[in-house]
């Protein structure tokens, strides 16, 4: 069994916000799987999807505590399915990568990331999956809050809707293979969109 985690701040005020990127994602996953999902439901202070993707039980989930508490809702479903860490995928924005690229990684550091730490922490482990998608920087430090609360620009939106279509589209490649083979392509399709640019 897998848990795919977006992260994100409920309400529709932070729909299209930059740190909702996670909350997108995972909604992509939804479209894109052709009814293999079902609706998402309330549970574990979160919102929960399940389906099944080549044979394999797969939970999205979607906390409501906001950003800074999300290990609350991630730390109840990995302990009621007994999900390890390395099962775990967490979808979120990322400051530290350009706007529009993405890494993939298992472990390390959260850099600061509050919703990564509270994940952290309840899961009692640094080892689950991140995929992290570049959101870019604003000019001053003081302005990260209100840059990542802030939508997404109608330029941002032109690249970044589709990436998290195809993102969506190639979930199921965690699964069938690993979390790395779908990170190669996603690099595959960035570079490839910037080959055409």
């Amino acid at each position: 069994m897998w848990l795919f985690v977006g992260l994100g701040n409920p309400g529709t005020q932070h729909i299209r916000n930059r740190h909702n990127i996670g909350f997108l994602t995972l909604d992509s996953i939804i479209e894109q799987s052709a009814g293999a999902f079902s609706g998402y439901r309330v549970k574990f202070q979160g919102l929960i999807s399940e389906g099944r993707v080549s044979g394999k039980k797969v939970i999205l989930l979607k906390p409501q505590t906001y950003m800074n508490n999300s290990g609350n809702s991630v730390g109840s479903v990995a302990k009621f399915y007994k999900i390890d860490p390395d099962k775990i995928v967490v979808f979120h924005d990322d400051l530290d990568l350009v706007s529009g690229d993405v890494r993939i990684k298992q472990g390390g550091g959260n850099a600061g990331h509050n919703g990564l730490n509270s994940v952290q922490a309840h899961l009692g482990a640094a080892d689950f999956w991140r995929v992290r998608i570049g959101i870019g920087r604003p000019d001053y430090k003081g302005q990260v809050t209100n840059y990542v609360l802030s939508d997404f620009s109608k330029e941002e939106c032109e690249y970044l809707i589709p990436l998290v279509d195809f993102m969506g589209d190639k979930a199921g490649k965690i699964v069938e293979e690993n979390p790395e083979t779908y990170g190669v392509l996603i690099k595959e399709y960035i570079k490839n969109n910037q080959e055409q640019e």
